[in-house]
């Protein structure tokens, strides 16, 4: 079974320092047909006005994921970790038994772009942590995050892989699915899967399917979540 979120689907939300469009539902956008897919729980696509962003607040049981497209952010948390998250770097913070954070946008004169990706943990509680990596850009699979933490991939609370997708025009992916599903979302490019043209924001749900194939239609850059 195969299932196309398009972009301009997603719930929206505009407070003026904040554009947001949400993959599932969040905040004040709910709709029971999109509360999540497997342990995927949230994907937002935020846009921040220069030196504005979100005061201290909290969050538990929850795997924090962020991946900056423009722009940086300052990062500070509850555990003492204060930090800059510039463009092309992944974060993820395990909010486990409670962790309080800001987030702000690092420029006074540009808008920041990120997006923020939350995964229900396997097990509940346990102490917080914080992981910041950068990943070296090269074609096809890159592993970002795993349970194992293989290949010096972030260590996810949960039986998930996060990959990036990297395609050229005309490149082609085949990715196996033995009894798992996928969640695909595209950041940038165009990819064809049949009759179906997936576009920048589009998401793609996965299930009961023996492989996932993709075709580049031009450059293009997607997540690929593996998922029980």
């Amino acid at each position: 079974m195969i299932t196309l979120r398009k972009a301009d689907e997603r719930g929206k939300a505009h407070f003026g320092w904040l554009k947001s469009r949400h993959s599932f539902s969040f905040g004040s956008y709910y709709d029971p047909a999109h509360m999540g897919f497997s342990a995927l729980r949230v994907i937002n696509d935020d846009w921040v006005a220069p030196g504005a962003g979100f005061d201290s607040h909290g969050h538990r049981d929850m795997e924090i994921i962020t991946l900056v497209l423009a722009g940086a952010i300052v990062h500070k948390d509850s555990a003492g970790n204060e930090k800059v998250l510039p463009a092309g770097e992944f974060q993820l913070m395990s909010a486990g038994s409670g962790v309080y954070h800001s987030e702000y946008n690092a420029s006074q004169t540009d808008e920041l772009r990120f997006l923020q990706i939350w995964i229900m943990p396997d097990k509940q509680g346990g102490k917080p942590g914080y992981q910041q990596q950068h990943f070296a850009s090269q074609p096809g699979l890159t592993l970002i995050a795993s349970p194992d933490g293989r290949d010096g991939s972030l260590v996810l609370k949960q039986q998930v892989q996060l990959l990036r997708v990297t395609l050229a025009a005309d490149e082609q992916l085949n990715y196996p699915l033995p009894g798992r599903k996928v969640y695909l979302h595209l950041i940038s490019g165009e990819l064809q899967l049949d009759s179906i043209t997936m576009q920048p924001g589009d998401g793609l749900m996965v299930s009961a399917e023996t492989a996932l194939q993709l075709t580049a239609n031009q450059h293009s850059e997607a997540l690929l979540f593996d998922l029980p």
